[in-house]
């Protein structure tokens, strides 16, 4: 399994200097809001990914009027000892070390330390454009693969690359039409092998979101899940081509697999349009633990559950049938918080399962 152990947080965000040792699969964290139980998560999602979970600049997460950050573990992984570090210096140049190693790539990183988190916000997962989803679907698929993750690397390169061709095309009424073939060629073979692998992958994972859904909303509550891709029923050499005027009048790149969505529909009907709050939290819920219990089965080993506030999403059986999956049945380090510590020994107390308790003042 994969255990945190020790983390040492020094001018991140709220703490100026902080050190906590776990000795337990399940981690409650209680205190105020504004105590820095969501900043404690997000260090260890910073460690486990390189970077923030809540896609802020490294610069902000810097404690008020100081310089630099650095973040600090002893984490074991199946039964392997790894010390990681991150460190932010004044100059705002980031460095990420393994053991003493200092990464020269850090995308390298990604997936050797899986993680899971559910924040409050992440219900925009549901509600909002197609961008959050992708984003989930790649987050997922980047631990799972590492030449997924350098042809999505490659791809936005090159798309931005060829953004900036179309605009440089309008701006001067010249267009180097040479380059833009070569762009095309080089986005096309990145589109293709990302498609391949997010249509396979598809095929796994919707079941598996459909299944968690029914165990977690009932039986009688269904919902449908597709995979919506352009490339479904053309190359994307094709759509380039075809959408070239339109691209050039619009200075930008309007086709391809970075329009890729999931879709979510309930009796026939757009899922969001008529969906319930205890509807989109279980939608919600049915995502990040299908996204779980996949990198379990692929890694061979659970990843860290890290679930920020979620006492308020779901009703008293929801949660315990929740925790009970995930604390109980998968034996993954689970880190939780909640503004009522005895609300978390409750909740652990009823699993009868070893906890231990964190509270910040």
């Amino acid at each position: 399994m994969l255990f945190f152990r020790q983390l040492m947080l020094t001018q991140f965000r709220n703490y100026v200097f902080d050190s906590f040792t776990f000795t337990q699969n399940v981690v409650g964290i209680s205190g105020a809001n504004g105590s820095g139980k969501t900043n404690l998560l997000d260090a260890i999602h910073y460690l486990c990914f390189t970077k923030s979970y809540f896609s802020r600049p490294d610069a902000q997460n810097v404690h008020q009027g100081m310089q630099g950050f650095r973040l600090q573990a002893t984490v074991t992984r199946q039964q392997q000892d790894f010390e990681l570090l991150c460190i932010l210096r004044e100059n705002n140049r980031k460095e990420f070390l393994i053991d003493g190693d200092a990464y020269k790539k850090f995308s390298s990183h990604i997936g050797r330390f899986p993680c899971v988190m559910i924040a409050p916000d992440d219900v925009e997962l549901i509600s909002n454009g197609s961008e959050e989803r992708r984003k989930f679907i790649d987050t997922l698929l980047s631990q799972l693969n590492e030449d997924y993750l350098k042809n999505l690397i490659d791809y936005t390169k090159i798309l931005q690359q060829r953004n900036s061709l179309l605009k440089a095309a309008a701006e001067h009424n010249r267009l180097d039409d040479a380059l833009l073939d070569i762009l095309d060629e080089q986005l096309s073979e990145r589109a293709t092998n990302i498609y391949n692998r997010r249509n396979d992958f598809m095929q796994e994972f919707i079941p598996a979101v459909q299944q968690e859904y029914e165990s977690i909303a009932g039986k009688g509550d269904e919902v449908h899940i597709n995979y919506y891709s352009q490339l479904h029923h053309n190359s994307m050499q094709r759509l380039l081509r075809e959408n070239r005027p339109r691209d050039l009048y619009l200075q930008r790149t309007g086709a391809g697999i970075h329009k890729d969505d999931l879709e979510f529909s309930m009796q026939q009907q757009a899922f969001k349009n008529i969906a319930s709050q205890g509807q989109r939290k279980s939608l919600l819920f049915a995502l990040k633990l299908a996204e779980f219990n996949i990198l379990k089965q692929y890694k061979g080993f659970a990843p860290v559950l890290l679930l920020d506030d979620i006492f308020e999403k779901l009703d008293a059986a929801r949660m315990h049938n929740l925790l009970h999956k995930v604390c109980v049945q998968q034996q993954a380090q689970v880190f939780i918080t909640d503004t009522h510590k005895e609300r978390l020994e409750s909740a652990f107390e009823q699993l009868g399962i070893g906890f231990e308790l964190v509270k910040l003042e």
